[in-house]
């Protein structure tokens, strides 16, 4: 496996299932100003979990929007957020992107490449977390997913050619501790911590990610 960085975190806020996920949920909005909403959660039916939705072929397990107005529900109020798990504990805690972040999502192996490339270079990261999935979410400065494209072409790749989406308004990620059904739980590759309150600007992290999943692109 690619290198990895382990940033050590003054911050309060878990890595895995150290705290119910309604104190983490509040967490994020009161310590670090994120907007959060509550998804679907796990229920054990016949000796195995599925989602709350009800679809057996759910593709998110567990964590995904529970309602079509999600975007209307998120909230950066630790107050509101404390008061939306309560109804539901078990609730994922998702975040929007295109607020108060964007997210750049690669592949697990390129973020780690990435992640080893960007310590070399001395570059400030923001939070990175890794899902059951096999990817990696960078996160930036919003506006991010509008300068994308031009950002990589100017690196000479056709956005096309890159497995790098950058996820805007209109989009959410999971946060950890969630689970995404039997996959496992999201986890963060870099913590939030009080050095990485500041998001670095895309413009800073392109270049590496651009590389890590242009050389697995080749492979």
């Amino acid at each position: 496996m690619e290198e990895t960085i382990e940033v050590t975190s003054a911050a309060r806020i878990p890595t895995q299932h150290a705290e119910a996920l309604p104190d983490t949920a509040v967490r994020y909005a009161e310590e670090r100003h994120w907007d959060v909403f509550p998804g679907t959660w796990l229920e054990c039916a016949e000796g195995t979990e599925r989602c709350s939705c009800g679809d057996p072929a759910c593709a998110a397990p567990g964590a995904h929007p529970a309602r079509e107005d999600w975007a209307a529900q998120a909230t950066g109020s630790a107050t509101v957020a404390r008061r939306l798990w309560q109804k539901q504990p078990k609730a994922s805690i998702l975040l929007p992107t295109g607020r108060t972040f964007d997210a750049i999502d690669v592949p697990e192996t390129a973020g780690f490449l990435a992640l080893a490339r960007m310590e070399r270079m001395e570059l400030t990261l923001g939070p990175v977390t890794r899902t059951p999935g096999r990817r990696t979410q960078f996160f930036v400065l919003p506006g991010a997913a509008a300068k994308v494209p031009d950002l990589v072409r100017g690196l000479g790749w056709p956005p096309a050619a890159l497995d790098l989406v950058a996820l805007g308004e209109g989009a959410h990620v999971a946060a950890p501790p969630t689970r995404v059904g039997a996959s496992g739980a999201v986890q963060w590759a870099c913590r939030p911590t009080a050095a990485n309150r500041w998001l670095p600007d895309v413009e800073e992290i392109i270049s590496p990610l651009a590389y890590a999943c242009g050389r697995e692109a080749r492979r």
